[in-house]
């Protein structure tokens, strides 16, 4: 079987760059599920239902979110009716929508978890009991990927170490760069720090550079906007083992 998870979407341009490259990638690598990061994918941050739509409609299973999850209240009654639309199950029982589904194909069943980091974050549920809990409630699933939205990479790897064995594969969201990482911890969990994201590549995470710069050199409030320009789709492919849900490869993807 074969996961393919996507780095955050920014904005148009990272929908548009999705809706060009996701279904031949899919095609190329024959994904069985595919998992992309939409929490960024309106402009201007968070993810309305028209940004969630195209999302769908360029070939995405499962979406996913983070701390902008929330930034839309026109999203929130998709939160609670979508079962393919997930924020972060550690926020609390009382935010609209739930942290994990999963996608059933008939001859097998793939769930989907979705986490937020603490470290430089919101004070929230931790997400090592959450994930304890999660797969209890899921029943311990053969095939599970955990979407874990964090700052720290030590904390995106504590967690991936915490989990092996126990599902079949962890990537990181949330910072938007691509790491070179990629690996099979040895129980058989596979784990990539961060994905990237999808989007402008001359920015700043997404961000006009000239705007980024403006806030980190002044200090002083800026009006961030996408920048504009050639466009890269990261993504990290996950092969799991039929018959054990485990790892066996783990692929690294830049398409532009």
């Amino acid at each position: 079987m074969r996961i393919l998870c996507v780095g955050d979407v920014v904005a148009t341009a990272g929908c548009e760059t999705l809706r060009r490259c996701l279904s031949s990638v899919k095609r190329q690598y024959q994904v069985d599920v595919c998992i992309v990061n939409g929490e960024n994918a309106a402009d201007g941050n968070g993810l309305t239902p028209t940004a969630y739509r195209a999302l769908l409609d360029a070939g995405a299973d499962v979406i996913t979110g983070g701390n902008h999850i929330f930034r839309r209240r026109e999203l929130y009654d998709h939160l609670e009716e979508e079962p393919f639309l997930l924020r972060p199950a550690n926020y609390p029982s009382s935010a609209p929508g739930k942290g994990m589904c999963v996608v059933d194909r008939g001859r097998y069943q793939v769930a989907v978890i979705n986490l937020i980091g603490l470290v430089y974050m919101e004070p929230l549920q931790c997400p090592f009991e959450t994930l304890d809990a999660c797969l209890k409630e899921l029943g311990n699933p053969r095939f599970c990927v955990v979407d874990f939205h964090a700052e720290a990479t030590a904390e995106k790897k504590a967690l991936a170490f915490y989990a092996d064995g126990r599902i079949s594969a962890l990537f990181g969201t949330h910072t938007h760069v691509q790491t070179a990482d990629e690996q099979i911890l040895e129980n058989g969990t596979g784990f990539l720090t961060d994905v990237g994201m999808t989007g402008p590549t001359r920015s700043v995470l997404g961000i006009r550079p000239e705007q980024a710069v403006a806030k980190m050199k002044d200090k002083l409030p800026v009006r961030f906007s996408a920048a504009e320009g050639e466009t890269a789709m990261n993504a990290v492919l996950f092969t799991l083992d039929d018959a054990t849900g485990k790892t066996v490869a783990v692929e690294r993807l830049v398409v532009q």
